[in-house]
């Protein structure tokens, strides 16, 4: 209870202090953020890619062993969810409001690097690629090792949903266990805060650039993102004060079929044939490359190509790694029931299809429309990047329509992701409760809150996504721990036993 007490107090009083200071003074939080992050991108990189390449050949080898046919939970349980509601949650938890956020901007601003070093075909091959990469199947390897070692720890060995559990289940009264799972809480804490609030400065600038767009506007001013932002907080603050229910389903469902809306009508309407050829053609890339590019870290491209690296990619894996407690846990938590090989290829296989038919279509018009001879798109990538979506769109018929079912979606994934973020920092800065209190989850709400504020404040989203690679370094190596974990489980359990005592 008091390491629990201590855990809560020391979370909060870290979010706080990063929340104040990026309110106060948002430019030196940034400065010290940078600063720190491309050091340890350059000194370390090949360690993130390394070791998320490594977590994604460990999720697809459980399938293809005995391990594939363990359920998560009891051998009678069977999925709460179907299969299609089930990928839709995770997916709305896991990425949402970042698809709608970057659908046309990442292809493109990759592009815009490319173009001036290969020939313009290639290029956009390449650019699309590296969104599709960045976006892909080494993502939710990220979420499905943490998520599966949370849960296999949870419904097989009945430990509380943290990320302590798995040390401290097989080091039993082992002090170092102890700390080290006392620390690891206590990251996880710092980097789903953080992230989280990433997310929010994110939808918040996107559904206050969609509104300017409605309302015919050039630039979007600081008091509608103000408001849009205070809209937001009110939005998520009253389900904090209830359970987490069914209606969570209801939300990610709704969300989810906005966003398969928006990707057929932009298919069906803008030029098809030369979607769908981008979208198979994508798929097709992406396979071929997606091993050999998990471990590529450009030493010998020069020191532009290595920053773009570190920019993008680098801060994409980090990024997937901010988000892997929460998404974990949630992920976790809706779960129970299903074989780990249910598991992998459900999380691995289908956001990632998703993710490549998004890209290929949006990113797709974009690169049509530059390949023909019209830069607007592109130019804009240099200006204004929150417009990016909002742009193509009104390049389509109904683009009223459009734009506000881009609202409401990105409004809808982002109160879905603050609302069980703030479950999850409940669960974990109270030892495990699995219901905490709704005085506790409103604090991490408005932490939450003054999170996206500070990143708001920071004025940009290369600030935002700085300040969210911040708060992952450390679980770099939480996430490589969990998987040994979870590896030392499996076999201890195959052979019937369970406990330190097992080698």
């Amino acid at each position: 209870m008091q390491d629990s007490r201590l855990l809560l107090a020391a979370s909060i009083g870290l979010c706080a202090i990063i929340g104040i200071w990026g309110v106060v003074d948002p430019a030196s939080l940034q400065s010290i953020a940078k600063t720190i992050v491309d050091q340890y991108f350059v000194s370390r990189g090949w360690f993130v890619m390394l070791s998320v390449t490594i977590m994604l050949l460990f999720c697809l080898g459980l399938t293809l062993t005995r391990f594939g046919d363990v359920r998560l939970g009891a051998d009678t349980d069977r999925p709460e969810y179907s299969t299609p509601t089930w990928i839709a949650m995770l997916f709305a938890a896991g990425m949402g409001v970042g698809l709608l956020f970057w659908a046309v901007a990442e292809p493109l601003t990759h592009f815009y690097v490319a173009q001036e070093h290969i020939p313009t075909p290639i290029a956009a091959e390449q650019a699309l690629l590296a969104a599709n990469f960045n976006w892909g199947i080494h993502a939710w390897a990220i979420y499905g090792t943490t998520a599966l070692t949370i849960a296999y720890f949870s419904f097989r060995r009945g430990t509380p949903m943290l990320v302590s559990a798995p040390v401290k289940n097989l080091f039993p009264g082992e002090r170092w266990a102890s700390m080290v799972g006392w620390f690891s809480d206590f990251m996880a804490i710092a980097a789903i805060a953080i992230g989280v609030g990433g997310s929010v400065a994110m939808g918040v600038f996107q559904v206050a650039d969609g509104v300017t767009v409605l309302f015919g506007g050039e630039t979007t001013s600081g008091y509608l993102v103000g408001g849009v932002f205070l809209v937001m907080v009110a939005a998520y603050i009253p389900p904090l004060l209830v359970d987490l229910g069914s209606g969570m389903a209801r939300l990610s469902n709704i969300a989810m079929a906005l966003a398969i809306a928006l990707v057929a009508y932009t298919i069906i309407l803008g030029p098809s044939e030369f979607l769908l050829n981008s979208i198979i053609g994508g798929i097709g890339t992406y396979i071929s490359q997606v091993i050999p590019r998990g471990l590529q870290t450009f030493t010998f491209y020069g020191d532009e190509t290595n920053q773009w690296f570190r920019d993008w990619t680098l801060t994409y894996m980090v990024w997937w790694i901010a988000w892997g407690p929460f998404v974990g846990v949630f992920v976790a938590r809706i779960s129970k029931g299903r074989t780990i090989r249910e598991f992998v290829l459900g999380v691995l296989i289908g956001p990632t299809l998703f993710s490549t038919i998004w890209f290929g279509a949006f990113g797709g018009v974009g690169l049509y429309e530059t390949i023909n001879g019209q830069g607007e798109l592109l130019a804009l990538t240099q200006t204004n990047v929150e417009r990016m979506t909002f742009a193509l769109l009104d390049r389509l018929p109904f683009a009223t329509l459009t734009t506000l079912a881009t609202i409401a979606a990105a409004f809808l994934f982002i109160v879905t992701s603050v609302v069980s973020a703030a479950f999850v920092l409940g669960t974990f800065s109270t030892g495990g409760n699995p219901d905490p209190s709704a005085k506790v989850r409103v604090i991490w709400g408005g932490l939450l809150g003054m999170l996206g504020a500070a990143m708001i404040l920071s004025g940009s989203m290369n600030a935002v996504k700085t300040l969210i690679a911040l708060g992952a370094l450390p679980f770099v190596f939480i996430t490589v721990l969990l998987m040994t974990c979870l590896t030392k489980a499996l076999l201890q359990d195959s052979k019937g036993k369970k406990g330190s005592d097992a080698i």
